[in-house]
């Protein structure tokens, strides 16, 4: 099999809808650590088809499966590592996990 790294952009979209399939079956069967597997395989193939310049270092993203704003000290290839706002404790996720955070105003008067 082809590292991630050497796909195409329709062989990296491929493989994604193989995955969330996958993933899916899985997690319906009740083999969840299975399916979080697969589900992290989706991702890191998702960050292949990113450009990891559109991530900045020193900004909080969210990450997709979790609560919590995490802030990108650094970025290495598509990885970015840092830490949740509640921790030190450094941490990794592909960039295909992160997502733009969402200013929530709470008037209502901006759609939020």
């Amino acid at each position: 099999m082809k590292r991630y790294s050497e796909m195409t952009r329709e062989e990296l979209q491929a493989e994604m809808q193989r995955l969330r399939a996958e993933s899916m079956r899985k997690y319906q069967a009740g083999y969840i650590s299975e399916a979080s597997v697969l589900e992290s395989k989706f991702f890191m193939a998702r960050s292949y088809l990113l450009n990891p310049d559109h991530f900045m270092s020193g900004q909080e993203y969210g990450v997709i499966g979790y609560d919590e704003p995490f802030f990108v000290r650094y970025l290495n290839g598509v990885m970015a590592w840092g830490h949740f706002r509640s921790s030190t404790e450094e941490r990794a996720f592909p960039i295909g996990r992160l997502e733009e955070l969402t200013p929530f105003c709470g008037s209502g008067s901006c759609g939020c």
